[in-house]
């Protein structure tokens, strides 16, 4: 699979704003539905309790892998068949467009969440230095 194109989702100092379509106003931790956690529950656990600890490619594959109740032996080779195609980033999370959070890329692509309504979440918006991009809208315009 060497030969093989690998796809990432991984930003560099970048902030993804919250979609403009959100109603969210406030970062709000996802509910629970039913007994297996959902995708927006996942990456809420694995980004908040470990603020700048993964990529976004670490987080959307802890969450195919978990959702999947993949070994560990199994993880290496569906790891790369996961990235040999394109895979949503995190300006498709449900974090982003409804739950209220942006998400920060450091210069090493490590991600954290902050909610719309924190101050350093205003900061990042008025930082000329770090790129900004819109999370996706949940609807068409």
């Amino acid at each position: 699979m060497a030969d093989k194109k690998i796809h990432t989702t991984n930003y560099f100092d970048t902030f993804i704003e919250v979609a403009e379509d959100t109603k969210a106003t406030r970062g709000t931790v996802p509910p629970s539905k039913g007994d297996k956690k959902t995708v927006a529950e996942i990456q809420y656990e694995l980004i908040a309790k470990n603020p700048y600890k993964f990529t976004s490619d670490e987080v959307l594959f802890q969450v195919f892998a978990t959702r999947n109740d993949l070994t560990k032996a199994a993880q290496k080779e569906a790891r790369e068949i996961f990235f040999s195609k394109g895979q949503p980033c995190l300006r498709a999370s449900p974090l982003t467009k409804t739950y209220g959070f942006g998400v920060h890329c450091d210069i090493n692509g490590k991600v954290a969440l902050y909610g719309v309504e924190t101050e350093a979440y205003q900061r990042f918006l008025s930082d000329a230095t770090c790129k900004k991009v819109k999370a996706m809208r949940s609807s068409r315009k």
